[in-house]
Order: structure tokens, then C-alpha cells, then sequence
């Protein structure tokens, strides 16, 4: 049976909508806010979708309960962490530490990033990650150059 562990939900509600409806049957969601927790219960408890567990966690001090994880989806946690004023390069270190501890060996992390380009992610998750594949985005072009406004990577964890 495939766990799935789902980061903000308030970003990726759809992601553990989508999910459960395709038959994934041990879903995660966790936030660190109780109010977004307690929200996204009202809403899988009128969707009707059992399989959905909802956790009040904070990503960088991960209970060890939440391991063995298959695949991990993130839009937008990574960035928020990374935007934090107080010592954000050891945030990041602490975020792919946790990861590594929720993930099983071989497993899959899905991220999505508005503010990191596919080779600075490459660098930040270089230790314990590698890249399976880049998943397509649009792109724009401005002053005859071409590029993306968000980056989409799935990583498997080595």
C-alpha cells in the first residue's frame, strides 16, 4: 500500500482530493497550522474521503511517526521556508533533512517552486536526492529570452 505524506495543505488541497480519488488509501496532510488542519477536515469530511489522515506537524521538527512515506508532495512549503528571514540556509538543510527522514529509499518527492530554478533546486536537494524527472511548466519570453515562472522537479530519494 503506497503512503503518501502531502505538505500545506492549504496550497495542495486538490493534491489530496486528486489522490484519494485515484485510489491512493494512506494519504498524510499535514500543516502546521491547527486552523488549516481543522479547515481541510470540514472539507474531506464533506468530500466523503476516509482515506485522508490530517496532522498538525511542523516540517523541520518531523515526529519520527511520519516515516516510510513513498511519495512526498510539495507546493510552496520549501519556498516559505526559504523566504524566512531567521537562518534560512540552515532551514533548508533542516527541511531536506526531514524529507530524507519521511521518505522510504527509492521513494518519490514531488516539489514545486516559484522561487528556485531547476539547478538551484538540483544543488539544494543534491545530498541524498536525485532528479527522475523535470516535469513541464509554461514559459514565457520577454526581451527575445524564454523561461519559466515556476519549476517543477520530481526527485528520488537514493
Amino acid at each position: 500500500m503506497l503512503q503518501c505524506l502531502i505538505l500545506e495543505l492549504e496550497m495542495v488541497f486538490s493534491w489530496l482530493n486528486l489522490l484519494a480519488k485515484f485510489g491512493f488509501s494512506n494519504i498524510t496532510g499535514i500543516d502546521y497550522s491547527p486552523s488549516a488542519i481543522q479547515l481541510s477536515g470540514s472539507i474531506i469530511e464533506k468530500e466523503g474521503l476516509s482515506n485522508i489522515k490530517l496532522k498538525v506537524e511542523d516540517f523541520l521538527n518531523l515526529s519520527t511517526k511520519l516515516s516510510g512515506f513513498h511519495i512526498c508532495i510539495d507546493k510552496g512549503t520549501f519556498d516559505a521556508i526559504s523566504l524566512n528571514p531567521d537562518n534560512a540556509i540552515e532551514k533548508r538543510k533542516q527541511y531536506v533533512k526531514s524529507l530524507s527522514g519521511a521518505l522510504n529509499v527509492k521513494g518519490f518527492f514531488l516539489i514545486t517552486s516559484c522561487n528556485w530554478t531547476k539547478e538551484e533546486l538540483l544543488d539544494e536537494f543534491s545530498e541524498g536526492f536525485e532528479l527522475f524527472e523535470e516535469l513541464p511548466t509554461p514559459t514565457f519570453s520577454f526581451g527575445g529570452r524564454s523561461g519559466n515562472s515556476v519549476t517543477a522537479l520530481v526527485f528520488q530519494k537514493t
